[in-house]
């Protein structure tokens, strides 16, 4: 996708179709009154008629307009100037391009970079437009034998009103693109279904990254056999039920000028299919457990969007990957196992598995001295009553780190809430019979999952990430988030900014 910046006339841009956002008040932005004067005062016209309701989201084409040098207009309703914030641009946004999909043309020209976005900045106007053109061009039909014809568009041009902010759109628009195709490749790889998306398929998808990648890339994968060597027995009891060999992959990027900086780590749930094991899941909605590696997905997709953007860092990505399974072999309720760090866990339900791989991949990290370490998981359906399907929930130990995430949610418009990690709710994952049980009991169960992660992250700055109610949507429009792959990759740019101000400041 191809993303040039223009600042002349916007009437004069030619396109296959110009896309302008409007007011409900008819107060014209400057390049709809600059549109608005070259067409005999078309938008203006239409707008004291009632023919067009600029209402949030509302799409009007205008197959010929006179005067412009695009062979069609898309007006775009913006609703009131005074609620113009954050979601209705972006609502705005999706709604433009949702129908300029469905055009089958192959360039467009926009005009969203005037609309005023209290405290955000062209640079981000750039970015979100960007990623809202991925938004609406992704199609998952790699099994429907009837396929419907795919979007062409392949060159969005975004109008400047002041040239001065040309290097700004820019960067922002590169960003924005980098950031679509990682959140498009974590989507489909949460879209593919569990016959597919194995733990040996996200391995192959890391090795091709890697080969992807030029060299920048480095991967190994820690098949059973190794990860029996190494100690990590906790992540190979999640997968002892299943035919499925189980796989902790590790891909390393250096982009940092030093190999011996200190890296930012992701780590990842990848649980390709989730029945529950012993403790099996009632069979409603069970089909949505294909989604319970939507962690892992989004490491994939944040590399992917940092192979893009090439930031000048040391980072890497972890994803724990299994398929938890009941047969003869499965874990049982009650089973004592030994984790990578040592501790002893008493597994009371096989359904929290999630954590039982994490913890070893957690501990795994601890060799690379991490600067920070950020693991992502579907890990408790408490993260859904507690904050519905809007934000993502995020604990840590470190509350600079706390911070940084939330201030990266807030920028990338891909937001989260801190909940607590207080030391009285361990105590509810006391065992009888081992260092620790793997549940909590119902109350808090989001936060006593992250107390529970949090022992075997104790040698670095480190938060957790449940995107349980984010990861995906249910019902009719079902099919995988791509969340957070923005907040991520907006926190790794933010340290890479931050080094780079440390630096000057030396």
């Amino acid at each position: 996708m191809e993303f040039p910046v223009q600042t002349a006339n916007p009437a004069k841009a030619e396109a296959a179709c110009l896309v302008v956002p409007v007011f409900k008040d008819g107060d014209l932005l400057p390049a709809a009154a600059k549109l608005d004067d070259a067409s005999e005062r078309l938008i203006g016209q239409l707008i004291e008629r009632g023919d067009f309701d600029a209402k949030l989201g509302n799409v009007q084409l205008i197959p010929f307009a006179p005067g412009l040098g695009a062979d069609r207009l898309l007006l775009v309703g913006l609703g009131e100037r005074d609620k113009c914030q954050e979601r209705a641009f972006i609502k705005a946004l999706d709604a433009a391009f949702s129908s300029v999909a469905g055009m089958m043309i192959e360039d467009v020209a926009v005009a969203f970079t005037d609309v005023p976005v209290p405290e955000r900045s062209v640079a981000w106007k750039s970015r979100m437009t960007a990623e809202a053109v991925h938004r609406a061009v992704y199609r998952f039909d790699e099994f429907k034998s009837e396929k419907a014809p795919r979007p062409r568009l392949d060159k969005v041009t975004l109008l400047l009103s002041d040239a001065d902010t040309t290097d700004e759109a820019r960067e922002g628009a590169r960003i924005g693109d980098a950031v679509g195709q990682g959140v498009a490749y974590t989507r489909t790889l949460g879209n593919l279904p569990g016959n597919v998306c194995t733990p040996s398929y996200l391995a192959e998808q890391a090795e091709q990254l890697g080969r992807e990648s030029s060299g920048t890339l480095e991967v190994e994968i820690l098949d059973e056999a190794a990860l029996e060597e190494l100690g990590a027995h906790s992540l190979l009891s999640v997968g002892r039920g299943s035919e499925q060999p189980s796989r902790l992959i590790v891909m390393k990027y250096q982009g940092a000028e030093s190999a011996d900086e200190a890296p930012h780590v992701l780590v990842g749930k990848g649980i390709t299919f989730d029945t529950g094991g012993i403790s099996l899941k009632p069979g409603e909605a069970m089909d949505e457990m294909k989604f319970d590696m939507c962690g892992a997905a989004s490491v994939f997709g944040t590399a992917k969007a940092m192979l893009g953007i090439r930031p000048k860092l040391n980072l890497v990505f972890i994803v724990a990957a299994a398929e938890n399974m009941p047969d003869g072999r499965a874990t049982k309720p009650g089973d004592i196992i030994k984790t990578l760090k040592g501790l002893t866990v008493e597994v009371l339900n096989t359904d929290a598995e999630g954590r039982l791989v994490l913890c070893d991949a957690l501990t795994y990290a601890e060799r690379f001295e991490p600067a920070s370490v950020v693991d992502i998981a579907t890990l408790t359906g408490a993260a859904i009553i507690a904050l519905g399907h809007h934000a993502t929930g995020l604990l840590s130990n470190d509350d600079d780190l706390a911070l940084d995430l939330l201030d990266a949610g807030e920028a990338a418009w891909d937001r989260a809430w801190h909940l607590p990690l207080w030391d009285e709710y361990k105590e509810q994952l006391d065992s009888n019979f081992a260092d620790m049980a793997n549940i909590g009991g119902r109350p808090a169960g989001t936060i006593t999952a992250a107390c529970f992660l949090s022992r075997f992250a104790d040698k670095f700055p480190w938060a957790h990430l449940d995107i349980a109610g984010t990861a995906w949507t249910s019902g009719k429009q079902k099919g995988a988030s791509g969340r957070p792959v923005g907040l991520l990759t907006q926190y790794l740019l933010d340290r890479e900014e931050e080094a780079r101000q440390v630096e000057s400041d030396s």
